[in-house]
């Protein structure tokens, strides 16, 4: 076992564990205000004296390959790890809902470790995604703080990731929504490829309406698929207590965060590091050609190992670096920054031409072909090419030439580049354009074309167009974060369109809810690119890369 041990070490780029023998107790069971008990299983260096405790809390389960792999490797590093189920999953009491329970029972969780022998007062929380959600549920709460948190591809609030832009991220959701439905019966708890599952749920995405999707997907409902669907007004109170990015901003404890340039939550969790770099907080963030995926997995491990050592053990040696380490893509380059956004970044327009064109000038004249159309129909919806998706399959870069065929599809490119062009930080558009039903949204994504002609995405995004107007509005998008190289010879593209389907849900063009509209009317648009109604995607070009 201490070889298994020692590969798995080198393996993940792990200095040599000083503990290789264990201690493990299983099923704890820790009390709730309210009498429900959550079961939990506790990893140490055998024969050690009080620990401080390293908390993760799972609705995916403890005894997951996951779950206890990442408590083993923090064990024989030295660390004491509490894993435990949140409510209502895998034996643990009470009904599971999603995202609403997790400050409560963190709290109370915190409250009985620190009551506990074995636990020297001393707390921290690791973890990804949801994962990682439960610590942004504790951290900014608790007194005495958490001695440090490990967040990867996970945010302080996940409504944005639920709608971006105010469109209802559909694939992602209905994905979660089938795996949390079906986790406790699927074999391994759902980690290995379910195909037949897979194209059910495919199947499903296309369901009307929206909020029976997830009968349609696993046979049974899902409540938080329901909720996503119920509740996607803007500002719905629904979501209000989901949200900690309020107290995050204010929070001390130290955090060390790891993204990926095509993970769903990577704007939130920027969001996050620039509120904790603001407030002068601790804080350090990766961010690598990853997605919502196992390739961020070492790195991460990584992370946890040397943030948690340094604050609970004592062993500074792996600090030493900068507070943002990002990876830049198409270059194969690490690059290490003080801030984000870079400081050496700027913001530079990339305007959308008559004819099709792009440009760093903006249009000099006004009137015959200021404007483009196009008509929308979500009975035939623009489809999704590749993008920051849960699943593996179809998710990050693709080759784009099929969709930009499409007559649903405004196509915008620039002349070859002369040189490398670097890209770091925020990427964002203002669009004008205006609809003939005011029940529309605008889907705006950034491309790169090699000298084949081949078009993959870089980055993208989508906005819902104000509800009922039907005048000329400044659309403003907000595109994923990026850092990308664009190679000399190559060509910038701007793809402009209704939707992309079923990565969001289509927008039915009539005003229904979300989750019960089921009849369709198509949406033409106009897209102005002229001097008075200019149009362009700002770029955050980096000067000296």
């Amino acid at each position: 076992m201490s070889l298994l041990s020692g590969l798995i070490d080198r393996f993940l780029g792990l200095p040599e564990a000083g503990a290789p023998d264990l201690a493990v107790t299983r099923d704890l069971r820790i009390p709730m205000p309210d009498g429900v008990v959550l079961t939990a299983d506790r990893y140490r260096p055998r024969g050690a004296g009080p620990l401080p405790v390293v908390l993760m809390r799972t609705p995916y389960g403890k005894d997951k390959l996951p779950s206890r792999g990442a408590a083993k490797v923090l064990a024989r590093h030295g660390m004491q790890v509490v894993v435990q189920n949140t409510r209502g999953v895998f034996g643990s009491g009470g009904l599971f809902s999603a995202f609403h329970q997790e400050k409560d029972d963190g709290l109370a969780t915190a409250e009985w470790l620190r009551g506990q022998s074995w636990c020297d007062g001393r707390l921290a929380m690791t973890g990804g995604s949801y994962v990682g959600f439960t610590q942004w549920a504790v951290g900014p709460y608790l007194d005495p703080p958490l001695e440090a948190m490990c967040l990867a591809v996970t945010a302080s609030e996940f409504v944005s990731a639920f709608y971006p832009g105010g469109a209802v991220s559909l694939h992602n959701t209905l994905t979660w929504s089938a795996l949390i439905g079906t986790q406790e019966q699927a074999p391994l708890g759902g980690l290995l490829p379910n195909p037949r599952q897979e194209r059910r749920v495919r199947r499903a995405m296309a369901h009307v309406p929206l909020g029976a999707s997830d009968v349609a997907a696993i046979g049974k409902e899902v409540p938080f698929l329901r909720e996503v669907a119920l509740h996607a007004e803007p500002g719905d109170p629904f979501w209000t207590l989901t949200d900690h990015s309020a107290a995050a901003a204010k929070m001390t404890t130290p955090t060390s965060m790891v993204t990926g340039w095509w993970d769903l939550f990577l704007p939130a969790q920027l969001r996050d590091f620039g509120a904790q770099q603001e407030a002068g907080r601790r804080a350090r963030i990766t961010i690598g050609p990853w997605g919502h995926d196992p390739g961020s997995l070492r790195t991460s491990v990584a992370d946890q190992v040397s943030w948690l050592s340094a604050h609970l053990l004592g062993d500074t040696a792996q600090l030493h670096r900068s507070p943002v380490r990002l990876y830049l893509q198409r270059a194969n380059r690490w690059l290490d920054f003080d801030r984000w956004p870079p400081d050496p970044s700027t913001p530079t327009p990339l305007h959308l031409l008559p004819g099709g064109g792009l440009g760093w000038e903006p249009a000099r004249s006004a009137g015959s072909g200021g404007s483009r159309t196009f008509t929308y129909d979500p009975a035939r919806p623009t489809p999704s090419c590749g993008g920051p998706l849960l699943a593996l399959s179809g998710a990050r870069q693709r080759d784009n030439r099929e969709v930009e065929r499409r007559d649903d599809v405004l196509v915008y490119t620039a002349t070859p580049l002369e040189g490398d062009l670097d890209l770091v930080g925020p990427v964002s558009a203002g669009v004008h354009v205006r609809t003939d039903t005011g029940y529309a949204d605008l889907f705006v994504r950034l491309c790169d074309v090699d000298p084949s002609g081949v078009s993959r995405n870089v980055t993208d995004g989508i906005v819902r167009l104000p509800a009922g107007e039907t005048g000329v509005v400044r659309a403003q998008v907000e595109l994923h974060p990026t850092g990308y190289r664009f190679r000399r010879g190559h060509r910038l593209r701007v793809q402009v369109a209704g939707g992309s389907f079923p990565r969001f849900a289509r927008n039915h063009g009539t005003g229904e809810p979300v989750a019960t509209a089921v009849w369709t009317r198509p949406t033409r648009f106009e897209v102005f690119h002229d001097a008075v109604r200019p149009s362009s995607v700002s770029l955050p070009v980096l000067h000296g890369g």
